[in-house]
């Protein structure tokens, strides 16, 4: 039998993972809070000052610092300042141990948690969580850590779902909520619904003013630095993401949509936007409006008629980019320079796919490319000046002031035509009732193949047929419901321009830009230099050659 010394230990596991613990142990706490209110912050600071204490009064710690985290969830520790700094500074080698209050305060997250611990007791720092009476760097620490941060995340998964549950029954019974810090317009009132801010309102007012006159959105944020005007926030620099969202946001009518986005992941906090996923909420007159509901779904037209045009609508100066036609090819005129290094210096518009080659037709930017001067073709329409423009622009409006009376009945006439939807309505709800019993009729084929042996192609063929008699009803219901809102946004669209034909008494003696902006929508330019002027209802008046008018 061999003999055994047993050679007793000198030092502790946590001295031997870390060789340069002092003769102190150097002691920081972690608080943490996950809301911001009153009770919680109350809590916050009891735990700060608790911890402060404990550590203070052991004569066998050194105090180093309360790390903290207000008002920020546990449930992953991506944004927690306070535990990544102390998770940091104990790696740096200025820590020996922590003391926290609880698992659930340390994380929700059992990866988080653990993988946390682990990088702490592989430099020989413990961890202490004092109301499971836990030490990390105990043979049984890992293991009950495990078990206690499992039920830590489940307890936030009850929780996240709790909220979700009443988030939504919120949102059923027409409660609304915004985020009113960054919301303009709007303040909460004092029976929780939201109440208007006139200051503010008059702004959000002005915007959709702004934009219905033809600004793009990089001039109305021009337009409001200018004033001085803060942005939701408080800033001062408005962004085109900001104003769009204004632009585009039905709360200013008084209706609101729910829940446009939702949580993925209750752990990561990812969001998505919903496309079908989670049910959505219409709430009709939930508060008092700001923009009329005709006001916001003209705007909304507009701006698909302008994404339709392209980018240049949303970001040119020019009140004529983009509103300036080719009578031959169909393209945009384009502003241009001519002699620009001479005195003859001066601005023509012309279209911009006047040089084009007969044997290659690929387009890039509106310019064609790959061909050499002398195979290029022109089109047969002129280049004409801004000053024509102007002039066609003022013969067109004032033919239609000289005879405003007949047109506004022709005007009104087709408003009534337009407004009488009728079968519309009765289309539209067949196409609706089509798309529920297809629904019901997949939801049973699929309980059916559930429950009882199929032939699985007979099967299969059956739901592609139900699957694209749906898809062809849903289409159909789409393109209703666009032909409803193209026909409202339209009668908008002539009633404003009913309204800006009555208010005027005199023809125009000169261009007015405002004029321009609010009332016509292109130019069409011809090889025998006459134009075509068509205004915001759809009316479209000829004028001749602007040289001679």
């Amino acid at each position: 039998m061999p003999n055994v010394t047993v050679i007793p230990a000198t030092i502790t596991l946590q001295q031997g993972l870390n060789p340069n613990i002092a003769a102190k142990l150097r002691m920081a706490g972690y608080a943490r809070v996950s809301s911001d209110s009153d009770e919680q912050q109350n809590s916050y600071e009891a735990q700060v000052d608790y911890y402060t204490t404990l550590i203070r009064s052991n004569p066998e710690w050194e105090f180093v610092k309360v790390y903290c985290d207000e008002g920020i969830s546990g449930t992953n520790t991506r944004h927690r300042d306070g535990f990544n700094e102390m998770i940091q500074d104990a790696l740096d080698g200025k820590l020996d141990g922590i003391i926290t209050k609880s698992v659930s305060r340390f994380a929700r997250n059992t990866l988080d948690s653990i993988e946390a611990v682990r990088k702490l007791k592989e430099k020989g720092i413990d961890v202490y969580f004092e109301k499971e009476n836990i030490h990390s760097m105990d043979g049984k620490g890992e293991l009950l850590l495990t078990i206690m941060s499992s039920l830590a995340q489940e307890e936030a998964r009850n929780i996240s779902e709790n909220v979700t549950w009443g988030q939504r029954k919120r949102m059923a019974d027409g409660k609304i909520s915004m985020p009113y810090k960054r919301f303009l317009g709007y303040e909460k009132g004092e029976d929780g619904v939201p109440q208007i801010v006139e200051s503010e309102a008059a702004v959000v007012r002005e915007i959709y003013a702004l934009f219905l006159e033809g600004k793009t959105i990089r001039q109305i944020a021009r337009i409001l630095m200018g004033q001085g005007v803060p942005t939701p926030s408080g800033g001062t620099a408005w962004s085109v993401s900001t104003l769009r969202s204004i632009l585009t946001n039905e709360k200013y009518t008084g209706n609101a949509i729910l829940q446009k986005v939702f949580t993925v992941d209750f752990l990561n906090k990812k969001t998505k936007i919903n496309e079908g996923e989670v049910p959505q909420y219409f709430v009709e007159n939930s508060h008092p409006g700001i923009i009329l509901p005709e006001t916001y779904e003209l705007v909304q037209a507009e701006i698909a008629r302008r994404t339709a045009l392209g980018k240049q609508l949303t970001s040119t100066d020019s009140p004529f980019s983009c509103k300036i036609l080719c009578g031959e090819c169909g393209g945009f005129y384009g502003s241009k320079v001519w002699h620009s290094k001479s005195k003859y210096r001066k601005y023509i518009w012309q279209c911009n796919k006047k040089y084009r080659n007969a044997a290659c037709e690929q387009v890039v930017n509106d310019k064609f490319t790959g061909c050499s001067l002398g195979d290029k073709l022109r089109c047969a329409t002129p280049h004409v000046t801004e000053d024509e423009l102007q002039r066609a622009f003022v013969a067109a409006l004032n033919q239609l002031l000289g005879d405003k009376e007949r047109y506004i009945q022709e005007f009104e006439a087709a408003c009534a035509a337009l407004t009488d939807i009728a079968a519309l309505d009765t289309e539209l709800a067949t196409q609706k009732q089509e798309c529920a019993i297809v629904a019901g009729l997949m939801q049973h084929a699929i309980a059916d193949n559930a429950h009882a042996a199929q032939d699985q192609g007979e099967y299969q063929r059956n739901y592609e047929a139900l699957a694209a008699r749906f898809e062809e009803a849903k289409a159909k219901t789409n393109s209703l419901e666009a032909e409803k809102r193209e026909r409202s946004a339209k009668v908008e669209r002539i009633r404003w321009f009913i309204s800006e034909l009555r208010g005027r008494e005199e023809l125009l003696a000169a261009f007015d830009e405002h004029s321009w902006n609010v009332l016509a929508e292109s130019i069409t330019v011809f090889a025998d230099r006459t134009m075509r002027v068509r205004f915001r209802d759809g009316t479209e008046v000829s004028v001749g050659d602007p040289q001679k008018v």
